[in-house]
């Protein structure tokens, strides 16, 4: 047992010397990128004291594990900070903010393709991580302005907006996650 622990901590203080800079910085940004997703997406009485302590521990979880179902997590309390925000506390929809959260659930969650991609020991060319993050923003650009024209043309926005839709969004998105999960697991 003891070698166990003791071959464990080895390994990784073998990794935490061969950490390169760039994975490092697609996990520091994974952390701001969540981070910033609960600040927009929770009400402001709710990020005081020990919630704002919980929501950091929750957004670097993420970066240090972005294989597994940690990035579903964190955006399902982001989604679900939304919610909270707009319905318990009766915040009132805005599209700014609507389509700031969503870039940050779309980024972070690119940022953790990436780093899923990455070993901590990868040198990376810049241009790898310029041309991803590019890519994002144009997609990110492109659905915000397919987004505002799909809602000036069905008449939805302004300051009345449609909670079924989100709940409605959120749970197409974890039908989704478990048609696939159950897919992979049947293949």
């Amino acid at each position: 047992m003891i070698d166990v622990v003791t071959g464990r901590v080895r390994a990784a203080r073998t990794a935490v010397a061969q950490i390169s800079a760039a994975p490092l910085m697609v996990r520091a940004g994974i952390f701001v990128t969540v981070f910033a997703g609960f600040a927009l997406a929770f009400p402001a009485e709710v990020l005081s004291g020990r919630p704002i302590l919980f929501l950091a521990v929750a957004a670097l979880l993420p970066a240090f594990g972005p294989r597994r179902i940690w990035v579903t997590f964190t955006a399902l309390v982001t989604v679900g900070g939304w919610l909270l925000a707009t319905d318990g506390y009766g915040r009132p929809v805005a599209l700014w903010r609507l389509l700031a959260l969503a870039a940050l659930l779309y980024l972070g969650h690119t940022l953790c393709a990436l780093a899923a991609l990455l070993p901590y020991n990868a040198v990376v060319d810049p241009e790898l991580i310029t041309r991803w993050l590019l890519r994002s923003a144009a997609v990110l650009l492109g659905t915000a302005v397919l987004g505002v024209l799909l809602l000036q043309a069905a008449g939805i926005g302004g300051e009345t907006g449609y909670q079924w839709v989100t709940v409605l969004g959120l749970l197409v998105a974890v039908g989704t996650a478990g048609l696939l999960g159950w897919l992979l697991r049947r293949r």
